[in-house]
């Protein structure tokens, strides 16, 4: 069971158990070195991460610095000048957690190489104890100004020494999946020894919380692969203290003890890396009090605090969630790491239940605002993701600040793990793109080759190959949007009347089935050679949000499939803040081979509204085209928009 639970573990970021009584998840991930993507959609975004995110992570910790602070830390001096953040060390975790999992599916010696070269800095400034923290090794004297005098002082608050232990924790990990080797493991394990000495309730130790959360997560992973309960134990004890110590602010959702929370608050990144963890805990120790509490607060963001893209965090002000409804898109957050953590929440939820809604959520966030926020070559990054822009916005190649990017380098590698799970004898297809893949179901082999054009048609074909007969039930997620359903809430809503459908076909004969927690189910006898056809209807729609989100009233915005749109400037020759939505658009849809690596283009008819020199208002007929919201920013700086004014009182007429 444990080789099992290694394997769950393998480049994704959540725990995974064949079997409810072993502790773990009552569903089992397909490990994301079993599945091969074929895909042209994300077989391009894996290329770009391999070949270039990674490799552009690596020599920017290197031109930044991060490695010569391990230097220091291995020979302190009290003339060294600590500068950057006190979390540094972590964009070379996370890079080593990336490419780890890069190497899983394509071996890389020379990158093997390089990652040993990196880990022998690494290790060197591990203090005898276990302790490692550049930001104050380095120069115990003088360390980092967020750092504190002394260890664990300030590490509620900025040291970010726990967070720096989870990071440490996951490339480690990863690592050791990837390699075999210990070279990482070992200096996690002696860290985390370090804090598990250091941190507690017995005589001596100090009560101390994560200021940033991740620890959590990691300590389940470390749990698992050394089999060490005092390692779940200490993740436990970071949350049942949590609203318990010094620290019981909102920001740093510590306003109430965990198990009372029933509303998203403070920094996102925190929150879902903290509800995440919740996930991992309660599913490792049985606890259903972090569940209840998860599923509360989740209710909360989905009917409340979730922009149409899958982002989170309304407000600069903290990176942080804003009021109920409070959802603006000129000045809207939505931090990359934000979105990266709401699918780690919603995959753990889905791993908890077995509901098709939490995919939902997880490919809304995936296809729009995770995925806006690396480059289609894969070299330039946001840390922001808004729904709306003047023209200020441009990838950057790096940040001082460099979390984004090194998040995206450690997430994108891990997707293929995200397609498929097994529970029992249910076998669910969750996301749609071209793979090949070996899963066990029953303890049985099982091939499945999935072929497709999603997202930019609605049809999929799985090729289904068990050993000699096999009898399962087939899974396959009917999405939201194809149920007309934006969002498993009243947040947003379909307001164009249309009623999609879809079918199902086996060896070329349709099948009908009841949906169950959104799957439609497919129970037989299966063998070698049986096809399976699905067929989704994809059109643009338009949405509206709720009445009470202020900033989209008198908007619509447009999907199609699980891709949201957005106007923006090279394509319209007229203000896209000017325009103004008919009531009923004719939409048309044309697929560009040759544009931002191959999109769908869809062109409307509106009206684009200007004041001419003596103010008078000009009211001129339109087409309007739209492209994917994540493609935006890839051609110069200029307006964009996602929600667009169908009422007079929400267009900004151009001046002439």
């Amino acid at each position: 069971m444990k080789q099992i639970l290694l394997l769950a573990l393998a480049g994704i970021s959540f725990v995974g158990s064949a079997q409810t009584h072993d502790g773990g998840y009552p569903i089992t991930p397909v490990p994301f070195t079993s599945v091969k993507v074929t895909d042209a959609f994300w077989g391009q975004r894996l290329k770009a991460s391999r070949e270039v995110t990674i490799p552009l992570a690596f020599s920017k910790c290197e031109e930044t610095g991060r490695y010569e602070n391990f230097v220091k830390a291995a020979h302190p001096d009290s003339t060294y000048k600590v500068e950057g953040y006190s979390f540094d060390d972590t964009d070379v975790y996370k890079t080593i957690e990336g490419a780890s999992y890069s190497m899983q599916t394509y071996p890389d010696k020379k990158l093997d190489r390089y990652i040993d070269s990196v880990l022998t800095i690494v290790a060197a400034a591990q203090e005898p104890d276990g302790y490692l923290y550049t930001a104050r090794t380095m120069n115990p004297q003088h360390p980092h100004e967020w750092a504190g005098s002394e260890r664990w002082e300030k590490v509620e608050d900025l040291s970010h020494e726990f967070y720096n232990l989870g990071h440490m924790v996951e490339g480690a990990v990863a690592h050791y999946q990837a390699t075999g080797k210990k070279t990482f493991l070992n200096v996690a394990i002696r860290y985390a020894d370090c804090v598990e000495k250091a941190i507690g309730d017995k005589p001596g130790q100090l009560v101390r919380v994560p200021g940033h959360q991740i620890a959590e997560m990691a300590l389940c992973k470390l749990y698992l692969v050394t089999g060490q309960q005092k390692y779940l134990d200490l993740a436990k004890f970071f949350l049942d203290k949590r609203g318990h110590t010094e620290r019981r602010d909102a920001y740093s959702q510590a306003h109430k003890p965990v198990l009372e929370q029933d509303e998203a608050v403070g920094h996102a990144v925190r929150a879902a890396y903290m509800y995440s963890g919740m996930a991992d805990v309660a599913a490792l120790t049985g606890d259903t009090g972090y569940v209840h509490a998860i599923d509360r607060i989740w209710e909360n963001v989905v009917s409340k605090k979730l922009y149409i893209t899958g982002g989170i965090g309304a407000t600069n002000m903290g990176e942080a969630f804003g009021e109920n409804y409070e959802l603006p898109n000129l000045t809207a957050y939505c931090e990359t790491c934000a979105a990266i953590g709401n699918v780690y929440w919603n995959y753990r939820l889905f791993l908890l239940h077995g509901e098709s809604k939490y995919y939902d959520v997880l490919e809304r966030t995936l296809y729009n605002g995770l995925i806006s926020g690396v480059s289609l070559e894969g070299n330039g990054f946001f840390y922001p993701n808004p729904l709306a822009s003047t023209g200020r916005y441009q990838r950057k190649p790096w940040f001082g600040c460099a979390c984004c990017p090194s998040n995206i380098s450690r997430f994108i590698p891990s997707l293929p793990g995200y397609i498929y799970a097994v529970h029992d004898r249910d076998v669910y297809v969750n996301l749609f793109m071209s793979n090949a893949s070996d899963l066990k179901v029953g303890g049985k082999r099982l091939t499945l080759t999935q072929s497709t054009g999603y997202p930019w048609n609605g049809d999929i074909r799985l090729e289904v190959a068990p050993k000699g007969k096999q009898d399962f039930t087939l899974k396959i997620r009917v999405p939201g949007w194809v149920r007309g359903e934006v969002l498993p809430s009243d947040l947003y809503t379909f307001v164009d009347g249309k009623q999609l459908g879809y079918s199902v076909k086996v060896n070329g004969e349709p099948v009908e089935s009841r949906l169950d927690k959104g799957y439609f189910s497919i129970d037989r006898l299966w063998k070698k050679g049986d096809v399976v056809e699905v067929h989704f209807d994809m059109e643009p729609r338009m949405v509206k949000a709720h009445e009470q989100v202020e900033a989209d009233r008198g908007r619509v915005a447009v999907e199609r499939g699980p891709v949201v749109y957005c106007a923006e400037w090279p394509d319209n020759s007229f203000g896209v803040m000017s325009v103004l939505m008919n009531r009923k658009p004719e939409f048309t849809v044309e697929h560009k081979s040759d544009l931002l690596y191959g999109i769908n283009q869809i062109k409307a008819n509106a009206q684009a509204l200007s004041y001419d020199p003596d103010g008078r208002l000009n009211v001129k007929p339109v087409t309007l085209t739209l492209i994917p919201y994540y493609a935006w920013a890839h051609r110069g700086q200029g307006e964009m928009t996602v929600w667009l004014p169908q009422e007079v009182s929400a267009v900004v007429p151009e001046r002439r």
